[in-house]
């Protein structure tokens, strides 16, 4: 979104927005999340990247050192 140049664009439709939202007990749905989220323009892209980061995978954590 950010390479693209908006600093707005909000998919609410995406699984990791909205799995992300209902952990943080934010409104789930598409419509009720995009209302929600007008508080945040003209940044929603970057509020979009937090809440993909809250979600419990493995690209969210740091690696491991390696002792050899």
């Amino acid at each position: 979104m950010r390479a693209l140049g908006d600093p707005d664009a909000f998919v609410a439709t995406d699984l990791g927005v909205r799995a992300a939202a209902r952990t943080l007990g934010l409104p789930e749905t598409p419509g009720a999340l995009t209302r929600h989220a007008a508080a945040w323009r003209p940044w929603r892209s970057y509020a979009v990247q937090y809440l993909w980061a809250t979600g419990d995978h493995a690209v969210n954590r740091l690696p491991t050192a390696v002792v050899a």
